[in-house]
């Protein structure tokens, strides 16, 4: 059996492009996750690898940084597998593990998903520190200024937390979270 696996790092992307991708490879099953590629925990992986796979299954990802992001994890996972005889399969970077030249591919284009990931988060606190610098700071915008929170605080002694929370546009709880910090 054929298990693909799709990964994206973030709830506004989507796996539909992997998933197309790994049933065209004659995946029988696809799993999808959301998940960071940096986290070692990641449930639907624990799954598939876990529960899922037999020995001759194999295991397919459109792309290495899918499984991991580290080229340490990469070859934990692979020599795991490897172990309880299942193949693995990288379709964009056609990585077959059973040959010595597939293995030699492997550990080069984990080394560069490391790399690749190392890069982003260099350059994303290169970012944030240049925005702190300039005075900005990261983060979603607050719902209620300190002015909104003392006013509603008083209201909230003659109306139900319902309305005074739909008066400011938030929720009951996060109307209660913020009086109460």
């Amino acid at each position: 059996m054929k298990v693909g696996y799709a990964r994206v790092s973030t709830l506004d992307q989507s796996t539909a492009m992997q998933e197309e991708a790994l049933k065209a490879a004659g995946c029988d099953r696809v799993i999808t996750e959301t998940a960071s590629g940096a986290k070692k925990d990641r449930p639907e992986l624990r799954r598939v690898l876990d529960d899922i796979l037999r020995p001759g299954d194999t295991l397919v990802v459109w792309r290495l940084d899918r499984l991991a992001r580290s080229v340490g994890q990469l070859i934990e996972t692979i020599e795991d597998l490897k172990k309880r005889e299942i193949q693995f399969s990288s379709l964009t970077e056609a990585i077959d593990t059973t040959t010595p030249a597939g293995m030699l591919v492997f550990h080069i284009m984990g080394s560069i998903a490391e790399f690749e990931r190392n890069l982003i988060r260099e350059r994303s606190m290169e970012g944030l520190k240049a925005a702190r610098a300039k005075g900005r700071v990261g983060g979603r915008p607050k719902k209620m200024t300190e002015k909104d929170i003392v006013a509603a605080k008083a209201m909230m002694t003659s109306f139900p937390a319902q309305e005074v929370a739909k008066r400011f546009g938030v929720s009951r709880g996060t109307l209660y979270r913020l009086i109460a910090e």
